[in-house]
């Protein structure tokens, strides 16, 4: 009983991808004090830790992160030669710098940054044509936003006011951009026919066989047949036997 060994006993595990035998085999590194013994065996626990986490040869330079891992479990106490710059608790753990996001504030928020961005470039061309042909298709998208953001058409002396307060009044566009204009589904419902006009054409392309007169006609001469079979009429091929 006094050799059996239990979790409650064991040191605290540090990273459990590699399990407590890489650790112990760490820890046995430890006690090494020649150098050289030391090493080769470092490298071996190298070999076997990247053979126990293959999809570490996916990540980039995956025998850099694999000596890392040697130092974190060694609590920074393991003293070998590293390919890599060894590290130490303070780099390793130490949290990277917030990311600048970029803050853009548009005049006109339904047009966003980027068209401002595309005027500038306009403003900026010197050939009249291009110019021209920027104008244009700054106009063509301001109405296209204009029309999903607000979900009605808009006059093109509207989109002119606009483009001429963006621009300072230096850019006019020549062409009329042509946006088809928003409607709802009920509208391209009705504008299709109704489900009913689907139906009703559905119906009248798959006809019941035998006969050229209509539905109703049909249904009739079934009524009528069914009840010739029951013994209503004569002619037919059961009859009601009659003692």
């Amino acid at each position: 009983m006094d050799t059996m060994e239990y979790n409650t006993t064991r040191n605290h595990l540090v990273m459990r991808e590699y399990g407590r035998h890489i650790q112990k085999m760490i820890e046995y590194l430890l006690t090494l004090e020649d150098k050289e013994t030391r090493q080769r065996n470092a490298y071996a626990v190298i070999e076997l830790m990247g053979f126990l986490n293959p999809h570490l040869k996916n990540v980039e330079d995956f025998r850099h992160k694999l000596w890392d891992h040697l130092f974190l479990i060694s609590d920074f106490k393991l003293e070998v030669a590293s390919p890599y710059p060894i590290p130490t608790r303070e780099t390793l753990r130490a949290r990277p710098k917030p990311l600048k996001y970029p803050k853009r504030y548009p005049r006109f928020s339904h047009l966003g940054k980027n068209l401002e961005i595309v005027i500038d470039k306009a403003l900026a061309e010197e050939n009249p044509d291009k110019r021209n042909g920027f104008a244009n298709a700054v106009a063509y998208y301001m109405k296209l936003a204009y029309n999903n953001w607000h979900k009605e058409t808009v006059h093109d002396d509207a989109i002119q006011s606009e483009l001429s307060n963006l621009t300072g009044g230096q850019l006019e566009f020549t062409n009329t951009p042509y946006v088809k204009s928003f409607r709802p589904n009920e509208n391209r419902e009705r504008e299709r026919g109704g489900y009913g006009d689907y139906r009703n054409k559905r119906n009248q392309k798959f006809q019941p066989r035998g006969g050229n007169g209509g539905g109703g006609g049909n249904n009739n001469n079934r009524g009528n047949d069914r009840n010739n079979d029951r013994g209503g009429g004569g002619g037919g091929k059961f009859k009601k036997k009659r003692y």
